[in-house]
């Protein structure tokens, strides 16, 4: 099937030699890859300074409109190329096998959406992100506890006034005792202004879990 159907870079849509996965060589080096993650850590630690008290945070790329990083995650959430999410799931978790922090998650818990356009995408986008952690450092993956009440419209085309109106009543708490006590990874693709994960993060909060942290494909700049 590869004769007729090659696979091509998710970033770039060349295709991809028969050592290369998801995204070609040339694009790995041109990815805006953020090299430390005390750098995403704090980025992402002032978005959500005297909003929410995250606990630590790790983020992949720096998203950068019309770059290759928007490319790559347009492909992921509006093309169909799944496959995007565990590779970025798979590259985050390898930066962060050092850290004492990421082994001692309970639960990863994705950014959930509504059940009509995850019928009609076929997947949540973050899910393969969330499950590549889950593995890594064997914690369990939850997509039953964080839900999706109201199918509003991708908060990426938002303007950044309309994204910070989004309501706390758009997401639900569901098997609260599950995370009771626990040390929660809430994941993400794209941090613009964090309203998104903000509510969902008071949501979990609910549930007294011991600790927040976050995770994300990429933060805008």
């Amino acid at each position: 099937m590869e004769t007729f159907f090659p696979s091509v870079c998710g970033a770039c849509g060349a295709v991809l030699s028969t050592n290369e996965r998801v995204v070609c060589t040339a694009c790995l080096h041109h990815l805006p890859v953020i090299e430390k993650q005390q750098i995403a850590e704090n980025l992402i630690k002032k978005r959500f300074y005297g909003r929410l008290s995250v606990h630590r945070a790790a983020g992949l790329l720096f998203y950068h409109k019309k770059g290759l990083s928007q490319h790559l995650i347009h492909q992921l959430k509006y093309h169909g190329d799944e496959r995007i999410s565990r590779f970025l799931g798979q590259w985050l978790t390898a930066k962060l096998k050092a850290l004492h922090w990421a082994k001692t998650v309970d639960f990863v818990i994705p950014v959930p959406l509504h059940k009509k356009r995850k019928q009609k995408r076929g997947y949540n986008q973050v899910e393969g992100f969330g499950r590549a952690f889950a593995q890594q450092f064997k914690c369990q993956y939850a997509d039953d506890v964080l839900i999706k009440t109201f199918n509003s419209r991708t908060q990426v085309f938002k303007n950044r006034f309309a994204r910070t109106e989004l309501k706390g009543g758009y997401f639900a708490l569901k098997n609260r005792r599950k995370i009771k006590g626990k040390h929660i990874l809430l994941a993400d693709d794209i941090i613009t202004t964090g309203s998104t994960l903000e509510t969902c993060g008071r949501t979990l909060l609910k549930g007294a879990p011991s600790q927040l942290s976050l995770a994300t494909m990429a933060i805008t700049v």
